[in-house]
């Protein structure tokens, strides 16, 4: 709204009556974002059950931190809706959309903090806890047409007390020439309808047998696997029976009519790219930053609030 619209909205509002008025700011309380513990509650209620035993014969029992608490009848376990989750004993609750917003824009640690009113120590922490269940949230089978092609990072322990190498500086070359075990593999599975799918197959070029454990659960029977001329991928695709088709990249060969990769690809830059933000991320956590990325990717979710009820496993589908 204009400023001498609002200005004339104002002057309409001096006029109204006690009972507009009332009206009038419930519909302003209605458009306003229900709390982040509500939002929780709300979200964990239709599946609620005592994590201990799984009844569903509950008593309420009292508040506390702004939940409500329960008490399970068969076995006296005492909970709230958070209890399991990664959310679970987390303080701030007032603070939790503001910190889904800073995810939403992919902050920095340090920028989310000072953005949301907390420590730096704490940012991260609830990176990952906020992280690790809307990263399991990944479309599968794939159908028709799908991709598939390596991701290589270099390894990173960054933060952890006890390194298995020597100590290096951050963002340098690998010492070694080409694919090799200073780099962690990520392979990444997309079809043509942009449903992306991708685990870490672990250190150095990948293998049949991580194929087998990875690849082969995420693709229907009836998909077309589409890859590079990795022999990798040729064994598994016989061995497992599915149609398989590659390119080779190294001869110049980018495309084959509807046979190409360039959809994973540009995944790959585009994690790359947004990725290169934080400046070096740690290889045990690399799986949030995946799962992260894609819930960005093409703006999957993009509500605070719809991130925030997937931290406790509450999915919104489409």
């Amino acid at each position: 709204m204009r400023k001498s619209d609002f200005e004339v909205w104002l002057e309409g509002f001096k006029r109204l009556t006690r009972t507009q008025r009332a009206h009038v700011l419930a519909l302003m309380r209605a458009a306003e974002p229900p709390p982040a513990a509500q939002l929780l509650e709300d979200a964990g209620a239709p599946v609620l059950a005592c994590p201990a035993c799984r009844g569903h014969h509950l008593h309420r029992h009292g508040h506390k931190s702004q939940l409500q608490r329960y008490r399970c009848v068969d076995c006296g376990r005492t909970f709230n809706s958070l209890t399991g989750t990664p959310m679970a004993r987390l303080r701030l609750k007032d603070n939790w959309l503001a910190y889904c917003k800073a995810l939403l824009r992919s902050d920095t640690v340090r920028r989310a903090a000072v953005r949301v009113g907390v420590h730096k120590n704490t940012a991260f922490r609830w990176r990952h806890r906020f992280l690790t269940l809307p990263k399991t949230d990944r479309p599968f089978p794939l159908h028709g047409i799908a991709e598939a092609d390596e991701l290589f990072l270099r390894e990173s322990e960054k933060g952890a007390r006890h390194l298995e190498r020597p100590p290096r500086k951050r963002g340098g070359a690998a010492t070694k020439r080409g694919i090799s075990r200073e780099q962690v593999c990520i392979v990444v599975a997309r079809d043509r309808a942009g449903q992306t799918v991708d685990f870490i197959a672990g250190k150095g070029p990948v293998t049949k047998l991580q194929l087998h454990r990875g690849l082969a659960p995420i693709l229907a029977p009836d998909a077309l696997l589409v890859t590079d001329a990795n022999a990798s991928y040729r064994y598994f695709a016989q061995e497992r029976g599915f149609m398989h088709q590659w390119v080779n990249l190294k001869a110049g060969e980018r495309v084959k009519g509807a046979v190409h990769i360039q959809n994973v690809n540009a995944y790959h830059s585009r994690f790359r790219g947004w990725l290169s933000n934080f400046h070096g991320v740690a290889t045990h956590y690399l799986s949030n930053y995946l799962g992260w990325r894609w819930a960005l990717d093409k703006s999957r979710i993009d509500d605070p609030a719809v991130l925030l009820r997937a931290t406790v496993g509450a999915f919104s589908h489409t």
